[in-house]
């Protein structure tokens, strides 16, 4: 990857591909960054004006922020520093609720939503499963086991619960220890900042998304992202709800050439 371009406030990206009236930007899940859209980035950029970034504390996007951390905000104010008011937003976990929370934020700006695996602030409930994952991460982390940390997001959001850490590509587990370590340390020392929530909450908004929505879920996934992913596709309007029975939390990584084609198709059929 070349050396990163950031925005005016810190914010690492990559940007490639023909103009167009209608730009595509991705955002990474919450244990990767802008490098886990690596295998696609040719293709969708042979043919579209593409974006990716890092969010604040991942990636390239090392300066933590003037004051409270806003996701939101920040994406908000790189797209509009890089002149985009209209786009596709592609957000995998993490990201598909920076993603929602956009479309309720600012209904113009999104002309549609893919949302892989939806996450953070899309969540409903604390599943036995995720408690767990919480558990033996926060348990790695008291220690100071960077290596434990690391190991305990992946056998939950890679390898899936309950399933080998050998049914992934093993690329795919090294890129995102790599990405889950790097934000590890990045904002090993930012216990104090406080993130921004939208109010009211984006999962009580749901039916005011008016962007039309695509919502991919592995069904290898923790229980949390099924009922996470039931509950928006159910209650966005017009939404549409793809299963995937061979992958967890991450489909665009594990199955790169079907994920293009999804996003492809889904893109041609709202122009």
């Amino acid at each position: 990857m070349p050396p990163d371009a950031r925005t005016s406030t810190g914010i690492a990206y990559d940007r490639a591909g023909p103009a167009s009236r209608v730009p595509l930007v991705l955002i990474h899940a919450g244990v990767a960054d802008r490098r886990m859209w690596e295998e696609l980035w040719p293709a969708l950029s042979a043919t579209r004006d593409v974006l990716r970034l890092d969010l604040r504390g991942f990636g390239g996007s090392v300066a933590p922020p003037e004051g409270q951390l806003s996701p939101v905000d920040d994406v908000l104010g790189s797209l509009s520093e890089l002149g985009i008011e209209h786009c596709h937003l592609v957000g995998a976990s993490y990201g598909a609720g920076v993603a929602v929370e956009l479309a309720l934020s600012k209904p113009a700006l999104v002309e549609s939503l893919l949302l892989s695996a939806p996450g953070g602030s899309l969540m409903p409930e604390l599943t036995p499963d995720l408690q767990s994952f919480f558990e033996a991460e926060r348990t790695a982390l008291v220690k100071d086991d960077l290596n434990a940390a690391v190991e305990a997001n992946l056998r939950y959001w890679v390898d899936g619960p309950r399933q080998p850490a050998r049914r992934v590509a093993p690329e795919v587990r090294e890129l995102v220890g790599r990405m889950q370590r790097r934000a590890f340390e990045l904002t090993a020392d930012w216990d104090d900042l406080e993130e921004v929530e939208l109010k009211p909450a984006a999962l009580d908004r749901l039916t005011e998304v008016r962007s039309r929505t695509l919502v991919l879920l592995g069904e290898l996934d923790l229980e949390a992202i099924h009922r996470a992913a039931e509950r928006v596709s159910t209650e966005i309007p017009n939404a549409r709800l793809v299963r995937w029975s061979d992958t967890a939390h991450l489909p665009s990584m594990e199955r790169p050439a079907d994920f293009l084609a999804l996003l492809e198709d889904w893109l041609t059929e709202g122009s």
